[in-house]
């Protein structure tokens, strides 16, 4: 059985914690306003280090002269005229390479992760409610498969929903979650008064419970 990816979402349904070990596709990070150090911890979403250090040269010049924003300003305009620059020269050689051309590009395919923790918890949303219906009854939504994947779902006492996906052959492993609930998330997140439980703009930032959950995960007898 191979596991894939675990999501954690809050009261807010909010994803604030997110970690996986056999995805077939790599994430793509979120705009800037959205980054979650909790949740975007993983290399190929995290690592942007031409515009990190372009952001710590300007924010390190205005720091050290408050009084010159207006050369801030001017560096903004010089390196937006020179990404300008470079996309009609790139677009001019596409062309002159012609409708064979084949292009090389490092953006992993698919949505960025903010666009993509919400498909998942709008899934779970209007599958939960058309369980609800069909039944006549307040029953509990626990899984569903498809040909590629199986998601597990685990709601706790505090309304917090971690959610799991792994191939579609496995058996129901909300057993799992409920552990990491009681295990790991109690111990290093709701027992932590250093950590910011309901923070929307951090995550669950916490290096403890993201070793935590890996050795927990790592240490199953299914996981692959």
């Amino acid at each position: 059985m191979t596991i894939y990816s675990l999501y954690i979402f809050d009261r807010h349904c909010d994803c604030v914690y997110y970690q996986d070990w056999h995805r077939t596709r790599p994430t793509r990070a979120p705009p800037p306003g959205n980054y979650k150090p909790g949740v975007h911890r993983i290399p190929n979403t995290t690592v942007h280090p031409e515009q990190n250090a372009v952001r710590e040269s300007i924010f390190s010049k205005y720091n050290s002269n408050p009084q010159g924003q207006g050369q801030v300003e001017r560096d903004n305009q010089n390196q937006n005229q020179n990404n300008r620059s470079s996309l009609i020269s790139n677009t001019s050689n596409e062309r002159e390479r012609g409708p064979n051309r084949t292009t090389n590009t490092s953006l992993p395919k698919g949505l960025p992760f903010d666009e993509e923790s919400k498909l998942v918890y709008g899934v779970i949303l209007s599958l939960r409610n058309m369980v609800k219906k069909l039944s006549g009854r307040d029953e509990a939504f626990t899984s569903y498969s498809t040909s590629s994947y199986k998601l597990h779902l685990f709601d706790t006492p505090t309304n917090y929903r971690f959610v799991l996906l792994s191939d579609p052959s496995s058996d129901s492993l909300r057993f799992i979650l409920r552990q990491l609930y009681v295990g790991p998330f109690l111990e290093y997140v709701v027992r932590n008064p250093l950590v910011k439980v309901d923070s929307r703009t951090e995550g669950i930032d916490n290096d403890q419970f993201r070793t935590a959950v890996d050795k927990h995960m790592k240490g199953l007898s299914m996981f692959n």
